[in-house]
């Protein structure tokens, strides 16, 4: 399976680029101001995921953006930067345009920081035939262990969100044919968790480190 067209910034910060469409996810700390986004995905409001600065950098006045639906009007801060803002819920299928996505809940099992009640999500985005799931600050969870998708990039980090180990096990249920590791080496984690979680998923799914340091 090529991956060719996913490249990870950092964080949870993500392009994936479609054959006629360009996709952020979370943009962060970008370096480079391309303002060609076709859509953008916000996985929940913490500054390394929901960042207005950089929203501009990537937005245009075609853009559409994804926002849980308890983002609602803190979206509105961003919303002369983008054509339309478009609410989720958790847990829903959604056909937006011509791109077909789910969502799916992203919070804590123990620690406080990702509550299931504040209603984030990740994303399962269909495209060109392929479902890339983007877990974005989620644990172990028994919706993440359902998701069934073909590329997963999972948070490896720890603190807020699974560490390699847990990362790890969670790929080796979903069992896609690739597995990518966020959220790690900057603001939580450190550089090696990449290697880590590569060493325990199983070999049958190929690891991709898209991170650079």
């Amino acid at each position: 399976m090529m991956t060719d067209n996913i490249e990870v910034f950092g964080q949870n910060s993500i392009s994936i680029t479609a054959s006629d469409k360009k996709i952020y996810i979370d943009p962060f700390e970008m370096k480079e101001e391309p303002k060609n986004a076709n859509f953008i995905f916000i996985t929940h409001d913490h500054y390394d995921h929901f960042s207005p600065e950089d929203i501009k950098k990537v937005a245009c006045k075609d853009t559409v953006m994804i926002v849980p639906e308890k983002m609602k009007l803190k979206a509105q801060t961003v919303a002369k930067y983008v054509r339309e803002i478009v609410t989720v819920e958790q847990q829903c299928h959604k056909k937006l345009y011509d791109l077909e996505f789910d969502t799916i809940p992203a919070y804590n099992v123990l620690k406080p920081f990702h509550p299931k009640n504040a209603g984030w999500v990740g994303y399962i985005l269909l495209i060109d035939g392929k479902r890339i799931y983007i877990a974005g600050d989620t644990d172990l969870t028994k919706e993440a262990k359902a998701v069934i998708c073909d590329i997963a990039l999972v948070p490896v980090g720890g603190t807020y969100t699974m560490d390699a180990k847990k990362a790890s096990e969670l790929v080796n249920i979903l069992r896609p044919e690739a597995a990518i590791p966020v959220h790690y080496g900057s603001v939580v984690g450190k550089p090696a968790d990449g290697e880590t979680f590569a060493e325990l998923v199983e070999p049958s799914v190929r690891v991709e480190l898209k991170i650079k340091f």
